[in-house]
């Protein structure tokens, strides 16, 4: 089973541009590379620009054949719906800060980037991922 999230960045104007991520979206795993790897506002724009992920790695890496990377753990490479894929209709979406938690009901976490550092919610508050991070280990 998926664990589906959403990524976004909060904006100056209190937009939230965000992508869909299907896979492993528990903060042990996407919240983890999150706060390790996309760390800059230029990282997490390189990564939106990706569209949808099929997965998050801990670099975006290059167009590779979609089947190559899926199931196979331990690689570092995103995989994107649009450059991976060629599906049209997936590159990343802007929405209200309001509305970003319900922007797709089919996800378990919604990460955002801010200027205090990575945010998640699951369903209740948002949190910073650091502190949650730090209960984990």
């Amino acid at each position: 089973m998926a664990t589906r999230s959403l990524i976004g960045k909060l904006n100056s104007d209190n937009t939230v541009d965000y992508i869909y991520c299907h896979w492993d979206g528990y903060v042990d795993n996407n919240g983890r590379i999150l706060y390790e790897h996309y760390n800059t506002l230029e990282k997490v724009d390189a990564l939106l620009a990706l569209g949808d992920l099929s997965s998050l790695g801990n670099e975006i890496g290059e167009k590779h054949d979609f089947d190559f990377h899926f199931g196979k753990p331990g690689e570092d490479w995103c995989t994107a719906y649009g450059r991976d894929r060629g599906e049209t209709g997936v590159s990343w979406k802007t929405t209200t800060f309001e509305m970003y938690p319900k922007a797709d009901n089919a996800t378990e976490y919604q990460y955002l980037f801010t200027d205090e550092g990575w945010k998640v919610n699951g369903g209740g508050d948002w949190e910073l991922v650091v502190n949650i991070l730090s209960e984990i280990n």
